[in-house]
């Protein structure tokens, strides 16, 4: 059995949410944020999320937020509507316990229940790990775009995955 529970978002994950966001940002190119958002900032991008019914999801220890999970539209224009994209983060320290796998697990399942069909994973091209996890799910490349994000003094390229729901 797990030392980890996965549970819905509530508001009170905002704080640990952009805690954990802040690591990302500040040392990685995972995201290609270069400042961090506030907590401010985060509650309403969850806000928009709770609102429209999409999924979100963290995962908990010891009552402790340690990760996060969610859907969301790929493109805002109405065609894409049934195509989202996904974002999970861990908290450094809870990587390799096999959570990503879980949230992963349960994002799809709720993607699906929500009435997504297709769900595109956007990766920076080194991150060999987050292309991996993807990949065992049955995620396939899509597409690579060269030289498109610039953060830390490099050009960074990314990977589209595309799994059908």
């Amino acid at each position: 059995m797990s030392d980890y529970s996965l549970r819905q978002f509530h508001w009170g994950d905002v704080p640990a949410i952009t805690a954990i966001y802040k690591h990302y940002v500040e040392n990685t190119a995972i995201t290609f944020d270069t400042e961090v958002p506030s907590e401010s900032a985060i509650a309403e991008k969850y806000a928009h999320l709770v609102a429209l019914g999409h999924p979100l999801i963290v995962a908990e220890l010891d009552g402790r937020t340690i990760g996060y999970a969610y859907a969301s539209f790929y493109r805002p224009r109405a065609a894409y509507r049934f195509t989202c994209e996904d974002s999970i983060y861990l908290h450094p320290d809870a990587k390799g316990r096999g959570i990503g796998k879980a949230l992963l697990t349960e994002l799809l399942l709720q993607s699906r229940a929500f009435g997504f069909r297709q769900m595109i994973a956007v990766i920076t091209a080194d991150t060999a790990n987050s292309i991996a996890i993807h990949e065992k799910f049955g995620f396939r490349h899509v597409g690579r775009y060269e030289a498109v994000g610039f953060k830390f003094d490099r050009w960074h390229d990314i990977v589209h995955l595309q799994l059908a729901l």
